[in-house]
């Protein structure tokens, strides 16, 4: 069994510090904030009255207590409630760290009143607009009972608990839904998928959707270094907390503990308005999973051209989502249900993006997956495979220790939808390769395009992501595979898609030439008449952590990759391109 397989370490309780914000105290009881109360001097004041029920006791089915806040509309009318699950301290809205990383974004406290979750919604907003927010502690967090449990079905049967309870209570419609980004985007999957009876709705704003293959062994490489912050830098508590890299290290193949970490997104069949983006390099091959996989008939999605956060709290997106949640917890006849399942972007990396392109399905239909094959004499991307065999290599730490291979494109040419990469290798000194692969714009005259994706774009952001922190500058579309772990999934694998068992070893033999199916993120890019496109092949991650202060993967590569291209390996990208002859 997996619960057999979880390994935990010990917990440490929130004490004051960085962490802990103005209404972290344990201090039960119901009371009213008053509109223009502001809980604090760099955020708003709430617009209306509100009810604030501060820690309230919740036993689940196996008698564990947690710990709620609930912040509600002032009345006597019953209103729908929006629960956002995470193991973040529920009050630590107004927390040193939660206004840090506002800052580092470029994202003004003001724009929040402090009551919110971090990453979830504000409750001076939607109490305004006669919804509840649900604050939990999870278990294992703060004050509540248990152990904590990372990303896990566990936590799915718990917030199933929850809605129950909440559905029950006299001031509650009945309808229950979640919304919020990351870890609370994660759990909306979990939840979702146990079919709690009154949950109406479910938000997803950008969130893995399983565990081993987004987090801990992304193309089945250890690169712990967000899992490690996350772990070290969350769930205080007093019981115990799950030790995510003690279990990476102790099981490095798929099994039993990491299905368990995978949602069953067959069963959730909740409307679903998720949103996603190409940039986040933690987040979008999740997001972009479980879109596909979901049995939802009732589902939206939104791709924007930005960073999470900005998006989330941006007041049009706001209102949007508003507009779901009336729909489908106030039996609104709004015309959400008009609404195009798919709204995507365009990125050009110059300041042209184009947003809320309108698609009955992502990729679009209109889109034709094409193959440009790699030239290892002339080191470029063509759509004639060469019929002269050639080989392009780098010798692992050596400058450089990297292949590219480019294409111009003469008339305009729109890539959206999945990439992949196609490549017959060898590892020469060495029974093993990992290999990381990068999609550039480059301009007309070669010089790689970039775009950052929150608002602050200063001396410290620019440093700051020079060699990391890629979910907040956009570099292009990466993918990475060790080659061992080869072994596609004939089940879940599609021509544009490929996935992984990650359930076998099967080292290299000296001399023996393999071919490699690499994913790569989603893509939403237009190229102009003259500008080109770079493919980069390496053994060394090419953007760097995914988030600032993360520890950097050093891959174990040695010896030389060699990259077989034209004749019997004709290696090749393929990349999905968009009609856009003008009738």
């Amino acid at each position: 069994m997996s619960e057999n397989q979880k390994v935990f370490i010990p917990s440490k309780p929130l004490e004051q510090g960085p962490r802990y914000g103005v209404l972290s105290n344990f201090d039960p009881g119901t009371r009213v904030l008053k509109a223009g109360y502001q809980v604090a001097p760099p955020f708003c004041s709430l617009p209306v009255d509100i009810v604030f029920e501060k820690d309230v006791a919740l036993t689940l089915r196996d008698g564990v207590t947690i710990y709620v806040d609930v912040f509600r509309p002032v009345g006597e009318e019953k209103v729908p409630v929006i629960i956002a699950w995470s193991p973040y301290g529920k009050g630590q809205g107004t927390s040193g760290s939660v206004m840090g990383v506002f800052g580092m974004v470029g994202l003004d406290n003001k724009i929040v009143s402090g009551l919110e979750k971090f990453e979830g919604p504000d409750p001076a907003y939607w109490c305004a607009q006669g919804y509840a927010i649900c604050n939990p502690d999870i278990r294992g967090v703060a004050n509540c009972e248990g152990d904590s449990v990372l990303w896990d079905r566990q936590e799915g049967r718990d917030c199933y608990d929850l809605i129950e309870w909440l559905a029950e209570q006299e001031w509650c419609s009945g309808k229950v839904a979640m919304s919020g980004t990351s870890y609370l985007a994660v759990s909306q999957w979990f939840t979702a998928a146990e079919q709690p009876p009154h949950l109406a709705a479910i938000n997803p704003w950008e969130g893995v959707s399983d565990v081993y293959r987004d987090l801990v062994m992304r193309g089945g490489m250890p690169d712990t270094g967000f899992a490690r912050m996350l772990r070290d830098n969350s769930f205080w508590g007093n019981g115990q907390k799950e030790d995510i890299i003690a279990e990476a290290e102790r099981y490095p193949l798929v099994n039993e503990l990491w299905e368990n970490k995978i949602p069953r997104f067959e069963q959730i069949n909740v409307p679903a308005y998720v949103v996603a983006s190409y940039s986040n390099t933690l987040h979008t091959a999740g997001t972009f999973r479980a879109w596909r996989r979901m049995a939802s008939e009732q589902k939206w999605l939104r791709i924007h051209n930005s960073q999470e956060w900005p998006d989330y709290y941006d007041e049009a997106n706001r209102e949007d989502l508003r507009r779901f949640f009336d729909h489908f917890l106030k039996s609104e006849d709004n015309g959400w249900d008009q609404t195009p399942k798919v709204r995507y972007s365009l990125l050009d990396l110059q300041g042209g993006d184009q947003v809320d392109i309108q698609a009955d399905e992502f990729p679009p239909q209109d889109v034709t997956s094409t193959k440009y094959f790699l030239n290892g004499l002339t080191r470029t991307l063509c759509t004639d495979a060469p019929e002269q065999s050639s080989t392009a290599e780098y010798v692992i730490k050596s400058n450089p220790d990297q292949v590219s291979f480019v294409t111009r494109f003469e008339k305009e040419t729109v890539l959206v939808g999945y990439p992949k990469v196609n490549l017959w290798v060898e590892a020469r000194g060495d029974d093993d390769m990992d290999l990381f692969v990068l999609v550039q714009k480059l301009d007309a005259y070669g010089t790689p395009l970039q775009q950052f994706t929150s608002p602050n774009q200063g001396g410290l952001m620019q440093d700051i992501t020079e060699r990391g922190a890629s979910i907040l500058r956009y570099k292009g579309s990466d993918g990475r595979l060790r080659a061992s772990l080869r072994n596609l999934d004939p089940v879940l694998s599609t021509d544009s898609v490929p996935a992984y068992t990650f359930d076998r070893i099967e080292k290299l033999s000296p001399g023996e030439v393999v071919n490699l199916e690499i994913d790569m993120l989603p893509v939403g890019l237009v190229f102009y008449p003259g500008e080109q496109l770079r493919l980069v092949i390496s053994g060394r991650s090419l953007l760097g952590t995914m988030m600032p202060g993360n520890l950097e993967y050093n891959s174990p590569n040695t010896g030389t990759h060699i990259v077989h291209t034209g004749g019997d390996h004709a290696s090749y990208l393929q990349l999905p391109i968009k009609n856009v002859e003008k009738g």
